[in-house]
């Protein structure tokens, strides 16, 4: 079912002119059907702010679960921001007063830019925690992504993220090692999913945590966990909400870096994203800025125009079986009244009766 456009949001035309069905606020007040209303705390830096999202936007929008999805993005104030990226807040944002006031069914937490081997110490910290603890108690269900999910395990479990020896980069295969969890039920039992990360937080640690580890893989390790309760936090390390280009487009970030000095490497090719083509290309254009770097002369421009038709996108499926999973079974389980988090009877430590063995309030 369609997203709601309930605010004057650029991304509701965006995903509109890509054709994602989208409802006015009239029409979807004609139709009986009782909407989900989901938080998306977006804390990516301005120049993905947008981008951040219409990926989660688009996800939600095309799950097609039976409801009508209304997202609030907001975002915290420690982050510091530019005058754009400001003012589209200002006017399209809600503050997490108004979100804490009016309740939300459930809730999803992006990634964000950090500066600090140690989360805690980064600047968004305290606020990040403060909705983690307000969601624990109000929401029915936490969706984490990456950063937030690293995050998360840190102030609730103190478990602390590892370094890894290089950059786990690009599309990674995957299994299903839980296949009776309906979170995943339905889906693909191999899967691929874009991940995009230095650090790691391994299987040990989740289950440390008392987490029931759902999907991992051989090379990228955890990509989806649950609270102990089987529900009301679910962890993604990887990024099933990006683009077809998302890589692409950090690729061409690293490259510019690469040329203006700031890292002293060529970055390496993502892996399994480019095919024998492409990489054909990108090494070709990598010996061009060679020959003009050794020249002190003005870099070639990156092909991407020529790249982006070569692009595929393996993974959305997946991401989006996954996510209509999850809003289905929100909409299950969570009360009409979008400050209470269950239905009357719902057991917070098993909400949905994967524990006892009991899910027949799913079925």
């Amino acid at each position: 079912m369609p997203l709601v456009a309930h605010k004057e949001l650029p991304t509701y035309e965006r995903l509109r002119a890509e054709g994602q069905r989208i409802l006015s606020p009239a029409r979807a007040q004609a139709q009986d059907i009782r909407g989900l209303h989901i938080g998306l705390l977006n804390m990516m830096p301005d120049a993905a702010l947008a981008a951040t999202e219409r990926q989660f936007f688009r996800l939600v929008g095309s799950s097609n679960p039976i409801s009508q999805f209304y997202i609030h993005p907001f975002t915290v104030d420690s982050i510091p921001r530019g005058k754009a990226a400001r003012q589209h807040i200002d006017q399209y944002y809600e503050s997490f007063e108004t979100i804490r006031e009016l309740g939300l069914d459930a809730l999803i937490i992006s990634g964000a830019n950090v500066t600090r081997s140690n989360l805690a110490e980064e600047v968004f910290w305290d606020d990040l925690c403060e909705v983690f603890d307000w969601a624990d108690q109000h929401v029915t269900s936490t969706l984490c992504s990456c950063l937030a999910s690293h995050a998360l395990l840190l102030a609730r479990y103190r478990e602390q993220r590892k370094g890894l020896d290089k950059k786990c980069w690009g599309v990674f295969e995957h299994e299903v090692v839980r296949k009776d969890h309906p979170l995943v039920a339905d889906t693909n039992t191999r899967l691929f999913v874009p991940h995009s990360r230095f650090n790691e937080v391994f299987r040990h640690q989740f289950e440390q945590g008392g987490l029931h580890v759902l999907i991992e893989g051989k090379d990228s390790g955890v990509q989806l966990a649950v609270s102990a309760d089987g529900f009301r936090t679910v962890l993604f390390q990887g990024h099933p909400e990006y683009d077809s280009i998302s890589l692409l487009k950090e690729y061409k970030r690293d490259v510019g870096l690469y040329i203006d000095g700031i890292i002293d490497h060529y970055p390496p090719f993502p892996v399994n994203y480019f095919d024998h083509f492409t990489q054909a290309l990108l090494h070709e254009y990598r010996e061009r800025v060679m020959v003009a770097r050794r020249a002190a002369a003005k870099p070639p421009e990156f092909p991407e125009s020529l790249l982006r038709q070569r692009l595929h996108n393996t993974w959305h499926d997946s991401g989006e079986a996954i996510i209509g999973n999850w809003v289905g079974l929100v909409y299950q389980v969570t009360h009409r009244e979008r400050h209470k988090p269950f239905m009357d009877g719902i057991d917070r430590n098993d909400p949905l009766g994967w524990l006892s063995g009991d899910t027949s309030r799913l079925m």
